[in-house]
């Protein structure tokens, strides 16, 4: 694969359908999901000692859902998707971080006070 065949890929793997699917319609009720999508990519080249040459590329897209516009009778709602998993990740990692820092911050005022002399 030749980087003109790279930088072809990314241009179609990042469209506007990426991030915004069809419209799905029932009842009066139209619904757009949106998602955030992210990519990048790098590439480059270069010769040996022998003066053979080389070149090379790659590129990668992550998508995650973001939520959903709602369209009903005129008015446009939007509709966060909420990732549970993320939640409950950054919730135990904080309360890790407080269980483990609780203990030292406790000595490190004990520390602190000034002693009394008898």
């Amino acid at each position: 694969m030749d980087v003109q065949e790279l930088l072809t890929g990314a241009r179609d793997a990042i469209t506007v359908r990426r991030v915004f699917a069809d419209p799905y319609e029932k009842d009066g009720v139209t619904v757009i999901a949106a998602a955030t999508v992210a990519g990048g990519g790098g590439g480059g080249g270069g010769h040996d000692a022998e003066g053979e040459e080389g070149e090379g590329a790659g590129f990668g897209v992550g998508a995650r859902p973001a939520g959903v516009y709602v369209i009903k009778g005129g008015d446009v709602l939007w509709r966060p998707a909420v990732d549970l998993d993320r939640v409950v990740t950054v919730v135990g990692a904080v309360l890790i971080t407080f269980l483990l820092t609780r203990a030292r911050v406790a000595r490190a005022r004990l520390d602190a006070r000034p002693r009394r002399r008898r």
